[in-house]
């Protein structure tokens, strides 16, 4: 039976060794000489003993968990994302916190409170963008240091994300050379991403000397992209048809909407000459790959954005680091798939 220890106290005692060099253990094994390690780790192992890591945190001016905020955790490329960026954090020896905002300003404030109240070492953020707090945000990258990911917010804090003039430019031009030009499905702008990327659809049309064409309601605010895309598509198609037989969805999301409202006009998606529609888009989110058919579309790299998030953060809190870049813009792949 596993000897009980109620107190930090009570085990450091047990072990023959002083507090201080059991909380220096806890906070660090290497930091402690090998044989001293050696007697902890054998009395940890024969002893039911759990140290209040959260209290101990607590007691500290800055400690070493870090807060992670996102829109919502329901969205797979955010919660692709927030796995990807605990796994790494806990590898260099941080403790995530995740809080989601649900796509509300008052939770998004709300949860920079917690952040702080938490005494975490920094945080990474996905912010809600224009229903932000822009004050409550601000306020917390004057206590701590955070990093943005996937959107941002104006000023000077650190922002990890996609090149959406890259990726759009990339797709229109595919488009283009393999069919009709597209027509641009937008989307409420919700955040920077939304404009950046009707941006690059028109200018990359001109470029390429042809009329840029936009359909989607924008005026309401919702993060909804699915309801969206099916409620407008099958509106249009109810009204006469579209614009064009190419149809450039402004994310994943929307095209999910866009291609079930198709399919149940009796349209048929897919790049083959007896097809009715292409419908491409951008994200590569993970359900992508299995809608019918699959869809082509822009890849984000999950897993460097992750990366790049976290090593931009842990550089902030290198007070020996050097100047860490503002705005970090990552170039997506094209993923030919059966839809366009």
């Amino acid at each position: 039976m596993p000897m009980t220890h109620k107190t930090m106290e009570d085990f450091a005692r047990s072990c023959g060794v002083s507090r201080p060099t059991l909380s220096k253990y806890f906070d660090d094994p290497t930091s402690v000489k090998p044989a001293t390690r050696k007697r902890i780790e054998d009395a940890l192992r024969s002893s039911d003993y759990q140290p209040n890591l959260f209290a101990r945190n607590l007691n500290r001016k800055r400690t070493r968990s870090i807060g992670i905020v996102v829109p919502t955790v329901t969205d797979p490329f955010y919660s692709e994302m927030v796995s990807r960026i605990e796994l790494r954090l806990r590898d260099e020896g941080y403790w995530p916190i995740v809080i989601s905002s649900h796509g509300s300003t008052e939770l998004e404030a709300e949860a920079t409170r917690t952040i702080l109240s938490l005494k975490v070492s920094g945080a990474l953020i996905a912010p809600l963008g224009q229903r932000s707090d822009h004050r409550a945000l601000e306020k917390l990258t004057q206590a701590i240091p955070i990093v943005y990911f996937d959107t941002y917010l104006e000023g000077g804090t650190p922002f990890v994300g996609n090149n959406n003039s890259q990726s759009i430019s990339t797709i229109v031009d595919y488009l283009c050379r393999s069919g009709e030009p597209p027509v641009y499905f937008d989307i409420p702008h919700v955040n920077h991403n939304s404009p950046e990327r009707l941006d690059s659809y028109v200018g990359s049309m001109k470029q390429l000397g042809l009329e840029p064409v936009v359909i989607g309601n924008t005026e309401s605010y919702t993060w909804d992209f699915e309801r969206i895309g099916y409620e407008q598509m099958e509106k249009m198609l109810g009204n006469g048809g579209l614009p064009g037989k190419t149809i450039l969805c402004n994310n994943d999301r929307l095209a999910f909407g866009v291609m079930a409202a198709a399919y149940s006009h009796g349209l048929k998606v897919g790049r083959k000459a007896d097809c009715d529609l292409r419908v491409a888009a951008h994200d590569d989110h993970p359900l992508s790959r299995y809608t019918c058919p699959a869809l082509t579309t822009m890849a984000q790299d999950f897993a460097v954005m992750a990366g790049r998030s976290v090593e931009t953060l842990l550089a902030l809190l290198d007070e020996d680091a050097t100047a860490v870049a503002p705005k970090v813009k990552l170039d997506a792949t094209l993923v030919m798939r059966q839809s366009a």
